[in-house]
Parts: C-alpha cells; sequence; structure tokens
C-alpha cells in the first residue's frame, strides 16, 4: 500500500501552529525566544548523519514562531488565529493536494488506498554498557510510529554485528517523543 508521510519540518510547523493558537503576542515572543535557546543548544551539540536532527527541528520551530510573531504583529491580532493565517490555510490546501495526487497515482498503479502513516520523531539515548554512569551517551532520532517501533528501528540500523552500537555494547537508557509533542495528534 503506498503511504504518505508527514516530513518532520511539517510536523515541526503543525505542532507550533496548534501551540500558538489562542496566545498573546508576548506569549509567543516568549515562545519564540525560547525556540531560538533550544535551537543554539542543538547547535553546540554533534550532528547525526541523516536524521532528522535536533537542530534541524529546532530551527524549523524557530522560524515558524518568528513567523507568527511577523504575522500577529502585521495584522494587528490580539491572540493567534490560524483561520487568520493565510500561509496556514496555504499549506493546508498543497498538503491535501499532495495527498490527493499520491492517492490518483497509486489508484493508477496498483488500485489501492493511500495510507496515511502518523509517525513521531523519538530521541533514543544509549550508554555503553561497560561504561560509568556519567559515560559518554549517544543520541539518536529516529522516525516512527510508536516509542516500542523507534527501539526496534534504532535497534535494525545500530544492533548489526560489527556495529558499534551493538545491542550486547550499548543500552538504551531513555526514548523521547520529539514531534508532534506529546498528546497531539496529527
Amino acid at each position: 500500500m503506498p503511504v504518505y508521510e508527514y516530513h518532520p519540518d511539517e510536523l515541526a510547523r503543525l505542532a507550533v501552529v496548534r501551540r500558538a493558537t489562542g496566545l498573546t503576542l508576548s506569549e509567543v515572543e516568549e515562545r519564540r525566544r525560547a525556540a531560538q535557546d533550544r535551537e543554539d543548544r542543538a547547535l553546540a551539540a554533534p550532528r547525526e548523519p541523516r536524521k532528522p536532527a535536533e537542530l534541524d527541528i529546532a530551527s524549523c520551530q524557530r522560524v515558524e514562531w518568528a513567523r507568527i510573531q511577523h504575522i500577529m504583529t502585521e495584522q494587528q491580532m490580539t491572540v493567534y488565529s490560524p483561520d487568520q493565517d493565510r500561509r496556514v490555510a496555504r499549506r493546508e490546501e498543497q498538503r491535501a493536494q499532495r495527498k490527493a495526487a499520491e492517492a490518483v497515482r497509486s489508484e493508477q498503479f496498483d488500485g489501492m488506498p493511500v495510507e496515511v502513516l502518523r509517525h513521531r520523531v523519538y530521541r533514543i539515548t544509549a550508554r555503553p554498557d561497560a561504561a560509568p554512569s556519567g559515560g559518554e551517551a549517544i543520541v539518536r532520532h529516529v522516525f516512527a510510529a510508536s516509542a516500542g517501533a523507534a527501539v526496534e528501528q534504532w535497534r535494525r540500523m545500530f544492533g548489526r554485528p560489527g556495529s558499534i552500537h551493538q545491542d550486547g555494547e550499548y543500552r538504551i537508557i531513555s526514548v523521547e517523543q520529539v514531534l508532534p509533542e506529546p498528546g497531539e495528534f496529527f
């Protein structure tokens, strides 16, 4: 069955818009500053190859908070409403068009409907088994449907024989949902 997945950037923007709904300009400014701080911390951290990294997510969210702050100032909104934000409406329209185009392509090729996956981005932290509790931890971001699926994907990617992250050498110490925020549904 063909699949339409949400891109991590799209998830980040959707999460910001949902959190911004009903906030005042000063609250949006606070959130933008917090997003800038998160981006600065992520910039100082090591990068992950070929994965949606903390820096990518933080940058996208900071840009979206700044955009919402600008829209509120420009349109003199007392509280943010996505209904008054033309870009949100345009993004929803484009997303619906992409989904419809994928559905048409899917039905042309195999007659199967498109399945929309509601994946999330999880941050997995692991430490070497032999290292003391303060030893160097590795952090990886995984795109998966659940925390359990994220752990399984991590093990498939990094637990291969000969890998430096084999199951026997590294122990997962935390799995945290990063996007969308826990409890939010898309």
